[in-house]
């Protein structure tokens, strides 16, 4: 199911999201959790250029409006997005006054948090359930894994438990929640990845993202690559082939009622240590995938048992 036309009918229109930075810190960085951060992130690398001119939130709203402008990029609803950073994580009276000046812009029409799913409390779900009665809502979580191993390898410092009540939480709220799953992280076979999908089918989810592992410089993920590469499923000869007929079998386990809004990522070229795709374009692959699904009679969803 493609995330574009779920949205096009919840909204009304077309929609644009305008990604946002509003500053906030993580607590697997400061030391709540732990230091350093998750072994593959990177900040740099999930905040466009134009929201790094300026901490004010309005200008970057205006920057994030020009920027699609200038690429021709028109839409019936423009939605904010709080991409970098938990965007939950501050007390709720900061929340507030941050979602309160996104939203007051004349042009935003909704609020996309993006957030970590141990940074989440009835208080911010009820701000946030306050919101959706005028705007619309969702939140993005990133679980990234549906194995505790793998979380605990990677220092993400929560479980798959903690996200699937976060997800359902923040559903008995009535607002839409996404997640983001990293394809390819250390010691994740091929069959470990299609297993994992009937996880991610029963959290209950509105859409996810698929971002295929992108190494980037500087951080404890190039280290470990550098050592062992071969705890990696995304090899030196990893390929676009390859990945479009994993991202077909994920898409043929994945329940229909699941938007499927993202299946690779992209970042700065000088940033990435190593890619198993190149700068493939989100779009460029969709394209493949539907096209290989189209011409075998394959659907989403079509091998759930």
């Amino acid at each position: 199911m493609d995330y574009g036309s779920v949205m096009r009918r919840k909204l009304g229109g077309r929609m644009q999201k305008l990604a946002i930075d509003a500053g906030f810190s993580c607590p697997n960085r400061d030391g709540k959790v732990s230091y350093g951060g998750c072994t593959f992130c990177l900040g740099e690398a999930f905040s466009p250029y134009y929201c790094r001119n300026s901490n004010d939130l309005i200008q970057q709203i205006e920057s994030a409006l020009r920027f699609h402008a200038s690429r021709g990029r028109s839409a019936d609803y423009f939605v904010a997005y709080m991409q970098s950073g938990s965007n939950t994580y501050a007390d709720t009276l900061t929340l507030e006054r941050t979602y309160s000046a996104i939203i007051s812009h004349p042009a935003v029409s909704g609020l996309i948090v993006g957030t970590r799913p141990d940074c989440i409390t009835p208080e911010i779900l009820q701000l946030l359930e306050d919101i959706s009665k005028r705007k619309y809502v969702a939140v993005e979580y990133g679980i990234e894994s549906v194995y505790d191993s793998t979380l605990s390898h990677v220092n993400r410092g929560h479980d798959f438990a903690t996200a699937s009540y976060a997800v359902a939480e923040t559903k008995a709220r009535s607002i839409d929640v996404g997640a983001h799953f990293i394809i390819g992280l250390p010691n994740e076979s091929r069959s470990d990845i299609l297993e994992g999908i009937s996880h991610i089918n029963t959290l209950g989810i509105d859409f996810v993202k698929f971002h295929q592992l992108q190494i980037y410089h500087s951080t404890a993920m190039e280290r470990e690559w550098n050592e062992d590469p071969e705890r990696f499923l995304f090899n030196h000869n990893f390929n676009i082939e390859e990945y479009s007929e994993l991202m077909i079998d994920i898409i043929r386990r994945l329940s229909p009622s699941i938007a499927i809004e993202r299946m690779v990522s992209q970042a700065p070229r000088h940033l990435i240590a190593h890619s198993p795709l190149g700068g493939i374009r989100p779009d460029e692959l969709r394209n493949i995938v539907i096209s290989k699904m189209q011409n075998r009679g394959y659907k989403q969803g079509d091998l759930l048992l």
